[in-house]
């Protein structure tokens, strides 16, 4: 009732794409100046947001696109642009200066939603799940899913002790690492997505 090979495959996937070494500092950055608790809680928050839209895609992913008239480079294109633009105020310091920013509640946009339920992500689920025709199959994809969020959870959660060790001035120095480490990923992905429609073209 398992397939090993499918869990393997599809867990490997969305480690690269969601890439948890790699949301750390992201993680610490959007998040530092909040208390401990609240950190815990939006590392959780923000699983659960990303948990929840892998799944509501892999169960209905393709239906959805489908409806909206909306293909899969747009997908990625719209996910980069809105990744860039949280980049530039990492870059730039802005998300340190308005006070308000203290209220927002990052872990659903943009750490639940595009960082890791980004449409690199969702497109590997939907076609994961679109390929598993039996029981065995759908209940590996499910737990390779369920695994990675685990996953996930687990490096945010414990990214927190790494801000005790750096004091401010190192969150403000993983801010800005933060910031071009995805500007990067946000202008790759929006390649990605233009390199798809001129091939479709």
């Amino acid at each position: 009732m398992f397939d090993f090979a499918v869990f393997g495959s599809l867990f490997l996937t969305l480690f690269v794409i969601m890439d948890p070494p790699g949301i750390t500092p992201i993680f610490l950055a959007l998040t530092s100046g909040r208390p401990v608790k609240v950190q815990r809680r939006m590392a959780w928050q923000a699983v659960c947001v990303a948990f929840g839209v892998i799944a509501v895609f892999g169960i209905c992913g393709q239906q959805i696109l489908d409806y909206l008239h909306v293909s899969v480079p747009a997908l990625m294109i719209a996910g980069g642009l809105l990744l860039l633009l949280i980049a530039l105020d990492l870059l730039t310091g802005k998300t340190d200066e308005p006070k308000q920013t203290k209220d927002v509640n990052v872990a659903l946009v943009p750490l639940g939603m595009p960082l890791l339920a980004g449409p690199g992500a969702i497109v590997s689920v939907i076609l994961a799940v679109q390929k598993a025709d039996d029981v065995s199959a759908q209940v590996s994809v499910w737990c390779a899913i369920i695994a990675m969020h685990a996953v996930l959870w687990l490096t945010m959660r414990y990214s927190l002790v790494i801000i005790r060790v750096i004091k401010d001035g190192g969150v403000v120095l993983v801010t800005r690492l933060a910031g071009m480490m995805l500007s990067a990923i946000a202008v790759q992905q929006i390649i990605n997505g233009v390199l798809q429609v001129v091939r479709g073209a």
